[in-house]
């Protein structure tokens, strides 16, 4: 795995250094799939549309989309719930030598309390928020940023599947209430000792880091968090990203709070939604091995995917998150963890 790592680090030639990243919007096809129009995103989700787990293996995931759990292997044969996604092709001949983008697919503890009420909180959200736009956007975006090439399709697989060892770099999405079964703790652990490493974004609250932080214990009993501060290179390895940390906290789109201004401390909060106590403050942290290498990468209370996905539903949310945070972080997360 570690070879499959390394290979990349002479091809990751970007063609923007430093200053920041300009791209375009591109032109999308179709209807966005979210909450229907005139909806009050901030009171929580219509009974339509709430996000549920159907039983067996299908859950509903975003734009109210049907997704069989047993048969989904690419993000790209979900249909897009926001305003279409790319396609392209690679060279015949080099399909797979790409660098692949690899959500995790994993079960989520469905206890809930008195305080998961409303939209964008508690186990109902599981690893298919965002999916399948932000993986798709992302792959793209790294390709036209880069000259790597990147998979058109993407994958999703699950801890336990043989395929795992095969993608050095896994990312998952709101794994606040994740249960692991005993295979998946083992196969996590080998895949994390031998080279791999893993992205965590887009969960929040104080409640979630826990459920989060305890599972992962049970992965690596006797080691700590280390806290990842503005200096170290993951922010400035490709893109220079300027701080402080907190002024890169991305909101979700439908909770942005466009009054907004980091200038303004006392001011409006960057999101309208109460996502919990201790959702306010983003922190990113990192669980490293016995040579320091990070093997996981957390980024807290801050929805870097949907910075992806919904590049394409809002032209001040594009340019103020998209193309100034979550891109160049991105970028800048797989060059890092694949070349460290």
């Amino acid at each position: 795995m570690d070879a499959r790592r390394t290979k990349f680090l002479p091809v990751i030639a970007l063609l923007a250094l430093g200053a920041g990243v300009a791209i375009a919007q591109l032109p999308r096809s179709g209807p966005g799939r979210g909450l229907p129009p005139g909806a009050d995103p901030f009171a929580g989700p219509p009974p339509d549309l709430v996000m549920r787990d159907e039983g067996g293996n299908l859950v509903r995931g975003e734009g109210n989309i049907l997704i069989d759990e047993r048969t989904v292997k690419t993000a790209r044969e979900v249909a897009s719930h926001s305003t279409g996604t790319p396609e392209w092709t690679n060279p015949p001949g080099f399909e797979k030598d790409v660098f692949t983008f690899a959500r995790i697919l994993f079960k989520s503890e469905a206890k809930r309390g008195p305080d998961e009420r409303g939209w964008g909180r508690g186990s109902h959200l599981n690893w298919w928020v965002d999916f399948p736009d932000a993986d798709l956007n992302f792959s793209y975006r790294l390709q036209q940023l880069t000259s790597m090439r990147t998979d058109p399709n993407g994958r999703v697989l699950r801890l336990s599947d043989p395929d795992l060892t095969t993608f050095p770099l896994i990312m998952m999405e709101h794994p606040g209430y994740i249960s692991l079964n005993p295979v998946e703790l083992v196969a996590l652990r080998n895949y994390l000792t031998n080279g791999g490493a893993l992205f965590v974004s887009d969960f929040w609250s104080t409640r979630e880091w826990n459920g989060f932080a305890a599972e992962m214990k049970r992965v690596f009993p006797d080691r700590a968090w280390t806290d990842v501060p503005m200096e170290h290179p993951i922010f400035h390895c490709v893109f220079d990203l300027k701080g402080p940390l907190q002024h890169l906290q991305v909101p979700t789109m439908q909770f942005w709070n466009t009054s907004h201004n980091w200038a303004n401390p006392g001011g409006p909060p960057l999101q309208r939604v109460d996502r919990g106590p201790g959702s306010e403050k983003m922190t990113v942290r990192a669980l490293l091995d016995d040579k320091g290498r990070i093997m996981i990468l957390v980024i807290h209370n801050s929805d870097v995917p949907d910075g992806w996905e919904r590049e394409g539903e809002d032209d001040r949310y594009f340019r103020t998150f998209s193309e100034k945070i979550s891109y160049p972080l991105g970028v800048n997360i797989v060059f890092y963890l694949m070349t460290h």
